[in-house]
C-alpha cells in the first residue's frame, strides 16, 4: 500500500524535474474516491504515476444525530443545522 508520504515525494520530484527543465512543462493531479476507504491519486506530467492510498472521510458535525442511512443524508440540511449565520440578525 502506498502512503501519503510516497505521493508527496513523487509530487515534489515532478515539481523539481519541471523546474530544472529548460522548456515548458506542466503537471496535473487528479483524485477520486474509491471503495473501501481509499483514494486514487494520479500525477500526470507526460507520464502518469498512479497511487492508491487509505482515506477516511471527515465526519460532518451533527451527522451522528441525524436518522437514516449515511449515504442518503442531505448535506445541505447538515450545513443549515450548524451555519455560522444562525441567530445573526
Amino acid at each position: 500500500m502506498t502512503t501519503r508520504q510516497d505521493v508527496r515525494a513523487r509530487l515534489l520530484d515532478v515539481y523539481e524535474d519541471l523546474l530544472r527543465h529548460d522548456g515548458y512543462g506542466s503537471f496535473r493531479v487528479e483524485m477520486r474516491l474509491l471503495r473501501r476507504g481509499q483514494k486514487e491519486v494520479i500525477v500526470d506530467c507526460g507520464k502518469q504515476y498512479r497511487f492508491v492510498i487509505d482515506f477516511e472521510a471527515p465526519r460532518i458535525r451533527g451527522a451522528a444525530e441525524m436518522p437514516g442511512d449515511e449515504g442518503s443524508r442531505d448535506l445541505s440540511e447538515n450545513l443549515r443545522r450548524w451555519s455560522p449565520l444562525d441567530g445573526a440578525a
